[in-house]
């Protein structure tokens, strides 16, 4: 049985500028202030000049799900979101640890983990991706993102061959 590919926020780095405007608008949302370092995104640098921004990748089988002693993340079949039970999580940070994306982030105050969830409380989704200047941000599966890629491969080799 294949495992269910979920949507999750992705960055194109040639229209991300690195304007961190998707941190200020997640910690905005989710904590009520202006402060990156309470963001559930992070804008990233790529040497030399590439910015990206990276967030939960929904992963199928969720590394950081099974790396949690307390059993305080779970994964929602349908939708991928990890959810952590506050009650459970003792900021121990083994799920941290475990993703390879970087994208979980223990909060400083309360010294819980927290990770995207696609701003499930909020009606019009993530509003990361609603507020993005560049429109570097949006919604797609790892499907979505192949296709892309091979129509992007494509055209540029189009241009390629019909450049004189």
């Amino acid at each position: 049985m294949t495992q269910p590919a979920f949507q999750h926020i992705i960055c194109d780095p040639d229209l991300c500028t690195g304007c961190r405007i998707c941190e200020y608008v997640c910690s905005a949302t989710k904590h009520g202030v202006f402060d990156p370092s309470l963001s559930r995104i992070r804008v990233v640098r790529i040497e030399p000049v590439t910015m990206t921004a990276i967030s939960c990748r929904m992963c199928a089988d969720a590394p950081c799900v099974l790396a949690c002693p307390r059993d305080a993340l779970t994964q929602d079949p349908e939708t991928g979101v990890i959810h952590i039970d506050e009650t459970k999580c003792d900021g121990c940070g083994w799920c941290v640890e475990a993703c390879d994306f970087g994208a979980i982030v223990l909060n400083p105050a309360h010294k819980m983990a927290e990770i995207c969830d696609l701003c499930a409380d909020e009606e019009d989704g993530p509003q990361c991706v609603k507020f993005c200047p560049k429109e570097a941000l949006s919604l797609a599966t790892p499907e979505v993102l192949r296709q892309k890629a091979r129509r992007d491969v494509v055209r540029r080799l189009f241009e390629e061959l019909l450049t004189p």
